[in-house]
């Protein structure tokens, strides 16, 4: 009996083999229907369906140049192009613009710094696309000063203020047991505020996007995919805690520090894409009010160390993982400029904040309390109310 079994077991296929087959049988079937299964139904009744998004505009003297994308199942062909009601020469287009495909249309027009247009683009089918500048400015052309302008505006608001509310963790280690609860509380205050407000960001933006890639699904789908990559992230760390690696303390500080750089690499993407059109006003008050802002950021991230000893590269390699993702955020917003693209990322913050709310959330219950008590829940409104507060120094 036992050698009849061991030798039905033998004659199995592996696993794995069964899986690719079946893959395989999906895949052949999907591949055909969709080469054959078409050609058995009836032609669509009615005209084309055309749908145009304008991805990219870039304005340089005497000239717009507009990146579209076909977002609709037809091909669409541009025939005429107006800016604010006036015909103008185009080049590009003149191609019918296949689904999902992109093209370039040079418009040559005599734009004026400061001035709003209105860009109407007429297909050959009689539909009108239009796209709004809601002021125009010369594009910012890529290069060593353009770079290094955006990588300091991300150090100011990114890097610095998150290392300066870290000095306060000498001041923090003298406070009590209660006082540690209540600046955790704090700390969630503080990630819930970042996490309403990098959503309503991300829906605005999606509302700003044409949907090419998607607009709203693409906040939600960055917010996923952040919270179950950090929950993975956290499983890891847990696994070294228990082989004698740091224990909770050092590890939810660097939770904090992961999700807070995420955020801050949305918030640096919108910062240089509203440069890069002429959005943002660069300026003293500017830098100052990211910067109270932010400060509140590393008073988050040294929460957890009250209780625990961290050394000075420690606290700066937390620091950078928290501020330095503004400074990338700053040089590809102004570079990219993409709608879709910020959605994405300040997505990815979201999720990645809340994440970091479920790991603190069970240091605030008190002992024998299943509950969070009143100091939890003032620490936790006063975090809302100082970041609400800070925010308004923010003319961004």
């Amino acid at each position: 009996m036992a050698e009849h079994t061991e030798a039905h077991s033998d004659s199995r296929l592996p696993a794995w083999l069964s899986w690719v087959g079946v893959v395989a049988v999906i895949a052949i079937v999907l591949t055909t229907l969709g080469l054959l299964g078409g050609r058995a139904l009836p032609d669509r009744v009615g005209p084309p369906v055309e749908e145009v998004a304008v991805e990219h505009a870039v304005l340089t003297e005497g000239r717009i140049a507009l990146t579209v994308r076909n977002t609709g199942p037809d091909p669409v062909t541009i025939a005429q192009v107006f800016v604010n009601d006036a015909y103008v020469d185009v080049r590009g287009g003149e191609e019918a613009i296949g689904r999902m495909r992109s093209a370039t249309l040079d418009l040559d027009y005599p734009w004026q710094d400061g001035q709003p247009y209105l860009i109407s683009m007429l297909t050959s089918t009689g539909l009108v696309i239009e796209h709004e500048i809601p002021v125009a400015v010369t594009t910012p052309r890529p290069g060593a000063s353009f770079y290094g302008l955006m990588a300091l505006l991300g150090i100011y608001v990114g890097v610095i203020p998150v290392l300066l509310g870290m000095l306060l963790l000498p001041v923090l280690r003298r406070s009590g047991f209660g006082a540690l609860r209540l600046l955790l509380a704090l700390t969630v205050g503080l990630l819930a505020f970042l996490a309403v407000d990098g959503t309503m960001e991300g829906w605005e933006l999606a509302q700003e996007a044409d949907g090419a890639f998607g607009g709203a699904q693409l906040v939600v789908f960055g917010a996923v995919a952040a919270f179950l990559a950090l929950t993975a992230v956290d499983r890891f760390l847990r696994g070294r805690r228990e082989q004698g690696e740091p224990g909770t303390g050092p590890r939810l500080a660097l939770m904090i520090a992961i999700g807070i750089g995420l955020h801050n690499l949305g918030e640096g993407l919108a910062i240089g894409s509203a440069y890069a059109v002429g959005e943002l006003a660069l300026g003293a008050f500017l830098v100052l009010g990211f910067a109270v802002h932010n400060t509140t950021e590393g008073v988050a991230i040294v929460a957890p160390l009250v209780r625990q000893r961290a050394s000075i590269p420690t606290l700066l390699l937390l620091g950078l993982i928290a501020g330095a993702p503004a400074i990338i955020g700053a040089v590809v917003g102004a570079s990219v400029n993409n709608a879709e693209l910020s959605a994405l990322l300040l997505g990815i913050g979201v999720g990645a904040i809340a994440q970091v709310i479920v790991q603190i959330a069970p240091a605030l219950r008190a002992d024998g309390r299943d509950r969070a008590d009143a100091t939890v829940l003032g620490g936790v409104i006063a975090g809302i109310l100082v970041m609400y507060v800070t925010g308004l120094l923010v003319s961004a």
